[in-house]
């Protein structure tokens, strides 16, 4: 068969360790076989965002702008053992964190389900979407170490020249500091894309906070939502017979393990972050989830919610044999060209995504998968592949249904 053709590019931004190997390997088996590939290449690899002062990371950030769509590979945000490991002029900020203060947005996260893989908490009858917010708070955050006795404070200064001070601390020894902010403009788009997603797919919006604790910074994000639901969305939601409503984030948790699933769950970046992990591994594994940032400017970058698979990666330089799943990985890229042939009006790009993610499911519902799946898995008889096999078995179902 001829390769489907690409009128415009996607931006790709690779990254590091296992996932780097796995961001080729599935180029190579699953896409450039059957696809003209056309990208315009970041390489958001840690050496290379080193070597440009991580301006890579802002210069992929605004070709998205400009075309619209990326596929992101995982990236490493470096600790200080990886200032050491890599020689690092400085510890870089999140490449994620970078990215998404350019787009603005929300993230959408939701499980992939498949046959034999059952959530851990059995209540859970359909997939849980986090909707995280995409902007600020710790990835946006300042911080400082202090080495001693001193007062910190938190000071605004006006466009006239007024202060504004509010004592954070007055320290009697050494400790650390933080100082988070956020956007009303960006928190008002977080809510409306929350909004507008649970209207899109007729399910119920939950929002959690800590308003309680946090009175000013979390209660801000209680009142924005509150107004925009009443003001926008209230009566919508009412014809379509769904619900929003507001509650804490510990209350929200405890809400979540009793619940049937299917509804939205609307988070803080950070709780998104660390929520998002917890319902993914849950439903069966880290690498189960798709991942997409939507902004309300209409640009779209998919991205596996998982990290860089960093055991895995030393395995693979030592010429042992790896299973690492890549799901969510072909899932990034099958939903960017998804979305690709949507802009494009390339019907048959749209449904090229659509197998691909069908033959990746029936792949492992037919039981040939990869080490993690096999280990959790209710079905019988399965064989578990390394991952080079799994992605040939992929491509031998895929190019059944092709």
């Amino acid at each position: 068969m001829s390769k489907i053709v690409m009128t415009t590019p996607l931006v790709e931004m690779d990254g590091d360790e296992m996932t780097r190997i796995l961001w080729k390997m599935i180029k190579d088996e699953l896409l450039l076989p059957f696809i003209d590939l056309k990208t315009e290449y970041y390489d958001l690899g840690l050496v290379h965002r080193n070597e440009t002062d991580d301006q890579v990371t802002i210069d992929s950030a605004h070709a998205t702008e400009k075309y619209k769509v990326a596929v992101k590979c995982a990236t490493i945000t470096p600790n200080a053992a990886r200032v050491e490991e890599y020689n690092l002029k400085e510890m870089w900020k999140s490449p994620n964190g970078t990215i998404r203060a350019i787009l603005d947005g929300t993230v959408f996260r939701a499980p992939i389900q498949v046959k034999g893989i059952d959530p851990c908490v059995r209540n859970w009858e359909k997939p849980i979407t986090i909707a995280r917010h995409a902007y600020g708070d710790v990835y946006k955050a300042s911080e400082m170490k202090i080495p001693g006795p001193g007062k910190v404070e938190l000071v605004y200064t006006a466009a006239d020249g007024k202060e504004e001070r509010v004592t954070v601390h007055d320290f009697k020894g050494a400790g650390v500091v933080q100082g988070m902010h956020n956007l009303t403009d960006s928190i008002e788009s977080f809510a409306r894309s929350c909004f507008t997603y649970a209207l899109d797919t007729k399910q119920e919006l939950w929002f959690a906070t800590k308003d309680t604790i946090s009175k000013k910074y979390d209660h801000t994000f209680k009142d924005i939502f509150q107004e925009i639901y009443d003001n926008e969305f209230k009566a919508k939601f009412e014809k379509a017979g769904i619900t929003y409503f507001y509650t804490l984030i510990d209350d929200a948790v405890a809400r979540v393990m009793k619940s049937r699933g299917g509804f939205i769950w609307a988070c803080k970046n950070y709780d998104g972050d660390v929520m998002s992990d917890m319902l993914s591994s849950a439903f069966g594994s880290l690498a189960m989830m798709t991942s997409v940032l939507v902004s309300p400017k209409g640009y779209y970058e998919y991205e596996a919610a998982h990290g860089t698979v960093q055991r895995h990666y030393y395995k693979y330089l030592n010429h042992e044999e790896t299973s690492t799943n890549p799901v969510a990985t072909i899932f990034a890229w099958t939903g960017a060209l998804r979305k690709r042939g949507e802009l494009d009006s390339l019907p048959e790009l749209m449904q090229f995504a659509d197998k691909l993610e069908k033959a990746t499911i029936d792949t492992i519902e037919g039981g040939r998968m990869t080490k993690d799946l096999a280990l959790i898995t209710s079905l019988e008889n399965v064989t578990a592949l390394n991952t080079e096999d799994f992605m040939k078995a992929i491509r031998e179902t895929l190019e059944a249904s092709l």
